[in-house]
């Protein structure tokens, strides 16, 4: 199944070129919680219960065209954002040899295995339809297209055999990076700067994510393209290696890295990012408030 989060918090149902709008389905999530709320996604720790209802709704909801909605986020409250750095083996060499890339920072010279994950704020989820409004823009600000996946369960020190258990699905990420010499959690974590769409894919519709292309378009030049067998960690080891250093909740986000090929983007693109077997995004490139208030 496909969920897409679209308008003001409403839950569709994609079929194709079109959204079923199966919002009432939210009523399957429990309404026990008070004061203080679990740090954890409602939705996608109700997933089942929410697709089975889901299904009876469908046949009497209306379909609306795909194009006409402004999407969001399909995960609205993640507990954490986790992103691989350097986890394609040409990135990693390309950012070796770019100083514009690495700025002396000797920890992106090191391997993933070296530097571990970090964390993006979680403010800085958007979904394409919000589009990304940079800051700094006396700065590089780069795309970087990303396989993401969705953790579905609660879990601490999880074998990589046991791993895939945990996906609840895959959507399309995007992690915008400011280049400077301070630390990439912050660099990274600007509001819209982490991209989460179009929408999520169960995990049962892709139960190979290490076979996917993945590409990326700014106003229709391809920057980059590859395969998620490139990837030096796949989605198994990634959660081993994070859940070795905490626990992982419904809805936390992975970024699983980006290929070779980021460059740099500016106010007035137009970004269109593709996975196999999830679908393609397209996102406009703005400049922030305050970033156009300031130049």
């Amino acid at each position: 199944m496909r969920f897409c989060r679209f308008g003001e918090g409403r839950l569709g149902l994609v079929e194709g070129s079109t959204v079923r709008d199966v919002t009432g389905a939210l009523e399957a999530i429990p309404h026990r919680y008070t004061y203080p709320l679990p740090t954890h996604d409602l939705l996608i720790a109700n997933l089942n219960q929410v697709a089975e209802r889901a299904r009876a709704l469908r046949d009497t909801a209306p379909p609306l065209p795909v194009d006409g909605l402004t999407l969001l986020s399909p995960v609205a409250n993640p507990g954490k954002i986790i992103a691989a750095p350097v986890n394609y083996k040409k990135h990693a060499q390309e950012v070796r040899e770019n100083p514009a890339l690495h700025n002396n920072n000797p920890a992106l010279l090191q391997s993933i295995n070296t530097i571990g994950l970090f964390l993006k704020a979680t403010s800085s989820l958007a979904g394409p339809g919000e589009g990304i409004h940079l800051r700094k823009l006396d700065r590089r600000n780069d795309h970087e297209v990303e396989l993401a996946f969705v953790i579905g369960k609660t879990g601490n020190n999880i074998p990589a055999r046991e791993a895939m258990e945990y996906v609840a699905g895959y959507a399309i990420g995007l992690d915008i990076t400011i280049r400077g010499s301070e630390d990439r959690s912050f660099r990274k974590s600007p509001d819209s700067y982490s991209i989460l769409g179009p929408w999520l894919v169960t995990a049962d519709e892709i139960p190979n994510p290490g076979e996917l292309d993945l590409s990326i378009t700014v106003n229709g030049e391809v920057r980059q393209k590859s395969n998620t067998n490139n990837m030096i960690l796949g989605v198994a080891e990634l959660i081993e290696f994070a859940s070795s250093f905490y626990t992982l909740h419904p809805g936390d986000i992975f970024m699983t890295g980006t290929p070779e090929g980021v460059s740099q983007i500016a106010p007035g693109d137009v970004i269109v990012a593709t996975v196999e077997k999830i679908g393609t995004m397209r996102v406009q490139v703005r400049a922030a408030e305050m970033a156009s208030a300031a130049s």
